[in-house]
């Protein structure tokens, strides 16, 4: 985590192809924090808008092949019509391109969702406690390396970011 470089100032609004679009490269390159593309694909809305918002900046120092990248707090927008936050690393070459959000108010708003939303892992049980209504399904989920371990430590970052903004 390099302290000393500065975030970038603006909020990413994103589609769905971009989404999977930068997913997909996150795969590529290995980062850590990315979530499956087959359920990225399977559950974000087809049509919805997808948010970024920068946390920090992170470096592989043992893996020098692989760029600077941020971590960005990802809001996305799922079928069922609710939304969840993840967390996903993207290289500084994918994300100057993609259009910010010119609207104070509507950052505000995104920045609210983003504190109120459940995570991916969180909305995951939740919805498995309410199709099937076993312990058999949440032990699987808990178990998923992608969902647990990742989500487990995102929302723990997380937590320590949104004490810090509120202090």
């Amino acid at each position: 985590m390099d302290v000393e470089r500065p975030l970038p100032r603006e909020v990413k609004v994103i589609d769905s192809a971009s989404l999977f679009r930068l997913e997909e490269r996150a795969g590529d390159l290995g980062l850590s924090q990315r979530l499956d593309l087959t359920w990225v694909r399977a559950n974000a809305a087809p049509g919805g808008t997808h948010y970024l918002w920068p946390a920090l900046w992170h470096t592989l120092s043992h893996r020098p092949e692989v760029p600077d990248h941020v971590r960005w707090e990802l809001l996305i927008s799922l079928r069922a019509g609710d939304r969840v936050v993840s967390w996903l690393d993207v290289v500084p070459d994918d994300f100057t391109p993609l259009p910010k959000m010119t609207s104070r108010e509507e950052g505000m708003q995104v920045r609210q969702l983003l504190n109120q939303a459940p995570s991916v892992r969180e909305w995951l049980l939740r919805e498995d406690g309410a199709r099937v209504g076993c312990d058999r399904r949440r032990q699987q989920i808990s178990a998923h390396p992608r969902v647990s371990k990742t989500s487990w430590m995102s929302s723990r970052i997380s937590q320590r970011i949104r004490r810090r903004r509120n202090q």
